[in-house]
């Protein structure tokens, strides 16, 4: 089996759960902090260290308390980051309101940095697919990381995220041209398309990588358009409790199915299946515990994840 290259982010994330977001001069109590693991490029790699599906985490972890937070946990959860920096991490504050939805404010450090070397020292061969996050692509090595990818030969997911209007038009029209299999939500994709109709958005993605653009649309499932047709892959319903993680859990999960060589509407099921695992709980990931229940559930279904610690 061939592996996933991840490449962002890992992040401490600090989470405060509050009713709603305050207003200016406004004073308010949260009613719980949490400290814990998080960033785009981490929870996508989560998904696929806890199904035993083959990555590499290219995330540079960098020093301070920050840096030492996140290289501890990721020790604790048994991943490592090829890289290591001298720039201190910096973190990101999580709110999440009492509808489950949530509001960043990130700090950036050496976790949104980004140098060629790291991936000249790998063969590029080895590797199907290769995770990139918007954020990455916006900050001050955005260019950097885009032309690097010059030399993948396998398919690219980009995920722009929540800041995908803001990312420098040069940077986006050279990652069009290497054709990325596009994931984002509804919200996201109507703003970067500037076009509040979802089918049209779709399309006006597509004719620019002319490649399947998935959208994630909360409770109602995904939606999975390939330039023909629009297919939607309902979810299942569950309470939300914190949709920290939704989105770059169900990248994960459709890149796992696709390493195990699933069609489009299965992989986008197993997706929507860990996603709603996700939000159910007050985490960007799932514990260790709930990954091995869900993996003998796929490995009882599924005769591929039975077999695969083999191809690996």
């Amino acid at each position: 089996m061939k592996k996933c290259l991840i490449i962002g982010s890992t992040v401490c994330d600090v989470i405060l759960y509050v009713d709603k977001l305050p207003t200016t001069q406004q004073d308010i109590h949260p009613k719980k902090q949490v400290v814990s693991l998080g960033g785009c490029a981490f929870n996508v790699a989560h998904v696929l260290h806890h199904l035993k599906v083959p990555y590499t985490l290219i995330s540079p972890v960098g020093s301070g308390m920050y840096g030492d937070f996140v290289k501890q946990h990721l020790q604790k959860q048994g991943m490592h980051s090829e890289i290591a920096v001298q720039q201190e991490n910096g973190c990101c504050y999580c709110m999440v309101e009492d509808s489950g939805e949530r509001s960043f404010m990130s700090y950036h450090g050496a976790e949104y940095t980004f140098d060629p070397a790291w991936l000249r020292k790998l063969d590029l061969n080895d590797y199907a697919y290769a995770y990139v996050c918007g954020l990455e692509v916006e900050d001050v090595d955005g260019m950097k990381l885009v032309n690097a990818l010059a030399s993948f030969q396998g398919q690219i997911i980009f995920a722009p995220g929540p800041r995908g209007m803001h990312i420098q038009q040069e940077r986006l029209d050279i990652l069009y041209g290497y054709q990325p299999i596009m994931h984002l939500n509804d919200l996201e994709i109507e703003q970067m398309m500037q076009e509040e109709d979802l089918l049209q958005a779709m399309r006006k993605l597509y004719a620019l990588t002319q490649n399947k653009v998935i959208v994630t649309v909360g409770k109602q499932g995904v939606y999975l358009y390939d330039g023909n047709h629009i297919q939607h892959i309902e979810t299942s319903k569950v309470e939300v409790v914190d949709t920290i993680g939704a989105g770059d859990s169900h990248v994960g999960g459709y890149l796992v199915g696709k390493l195990l060589g699933y069609e489009d509407t299965k992989a986008l099921s197993l997706a929507n299946r860990i996603a709603g695992k996700v939000v159910s709980i007050s985490a960007s990931t799932l514990s260790k515990e709930e990954y091995a229940k869900l993996y003998k559930e796929l490995s009882n279904e599924n005769h591929s994840f039975t077999n695969k610690k083999d191809e690996i």
